[in-house]
């Protein structure tokens, strides 16, 4: 087997059913945007729609690869039907299974997406398979995201593969159980991070349990220059880079002795499903560097492979070709441009 890759993502992988709703309301409660509909009730739906082999990770090494990455996926399956699916897709995008391990007895994860309008909400469970790394030799990049609840001894093997191979570059894309594990317990992570990626709510969630008085004294202030803060404050765990993305209001990218901002790329039209947009940006963004672009060249790359995921129902449906990805950004308006922020 030649390990040669350019891009190895690590993390879970799972089988989405959308469930697009008819009828529900969106209210707001304490700031938070909350879902509703009624209880004990029977709740009418449009239509179901199955899409096998995603996840943050699994989406991440089908855009690497359709970018023109040599790519695998370090993830684990049950011995069942959806597991066979989930490899099958994986290899016609010519994305490596080689680290792929079958657990015998063993589901493999199923969610469920109740999508309401183009947004969503996700029913998760993460199987708790037996995590080990595997060999993986000396790719340029490894991709980190969403692992389940056990995961924390496997990302202590991750941090000394990493240790004992420097010239390897981390993207770490934290899913809702290692933000849950909190920043002390993936300290490691976040210092052997090259590239940092979340939106700004999960930014807050992740300080808010290392410094609760920042977030508190965030009321009242403006938008951007409490995005500059929450950028500064999570350099300061560890990574290189870190990219904080502000849904259809841009994304930030603090490099060290720049703050940069990035609009989103103009919707070629209203979007239909926005699952998987932060996989698409932040796998492009790191697909970009990977090809040796530089920051300014990475933070044009990542929305406009969101624009086109957000315009399908599932998270890789719209992901972009490199040609395609080109062409966009030869084409896009002249609005659509990196642009310093002092501070």
């Amino acid at each position: 087997m030649n390990n040669n890759f350019d891009f190895i993502a690590i993390g879970d992988i799972v089988v989405d059913a959308f469930i697009n709703l008819k009828s529900a309301r969106v209210r707001e409660e304490n700031g938070h945007p909350e879902l509703c509909f009624p209880f004990a009730d029977k709740i009418p739906y449009d239509r179901l729609e199955i899409v096998p082999a995603v996840g943050n990770s699994a989406n991440a090494s089908v855009a690497a690869s359709r970018l023109g990455l040599k790519t695998a996926l370090v993830t684990n399956l049950g011995a069942d039907d959806n597991g066979r699916t989930c490899q099958r897709v994986l290899e016609n995008e010519k994305v490596a299974t080689d680290f792929i391990k079958i657990h015998p007895g063993k589901k493999t994860n199923y969610h469920f997406v109740l999508l309401y309008k183009a947004d969503r909400t996700i029913l998760v469970k993460h199987t708790e398979f037996d995590y080990r790394l595997p060999a993986l030799g000396r790719p340029k990049w490894i991709y980190l995201s969403s692992l389940a609840e056990n995961s924390l001894p496997y990302h202590g093997e991750i941090v000394k593969y990493l240790k004992n191979n420097p010239e390897i570059n981390l993207a770490f894309q934290p899913g809702t159980f290692q933000m849950e594990l909190g920043y002390e317990k993936l300290k490691e992570i976040y210092q052997t991070s090259k590239v940092f990626f979340c939106n700004v709510q999960e930014a807050k969630r992740i300080l808010s349990a290392v410094q609760p008085a920042l977030i508190a004294g965030f009321v009242g202030q403006e938008k951007q220059a409490v995005i500059i803060k929450l950028l500064r404050e999570m350099k300061k765990l560890g990574p290189e880079i870190v990219v904080i993305t502000d849904g259809p209001d841009g994304a930030y990218a603090d490099g060290g002795n720049k703050i940069l901002f990035v609009p989103m790329y103009p919707d070629l039209k209203k979007p239909l499903d926005r699952t998987g947009a932060g996989d698409a940006f932040a796998s492009a963004f790191t697909s970009a560097l990977a090809c040796g672009k530089s920051l300014e060249e990475a933070l044009m790359w990542g929305p406009i492979n969101s624009m086109s995921v957000v315009q399908y129902v599932g998270a890789q449906k719209g992901l972009l070709t490199g040609a395609k990805l080109k062409e966009y950004l030869k084409n896009a308006p002249a609005e659509y441009k990196v642009s310093f922020i002092k501070v």
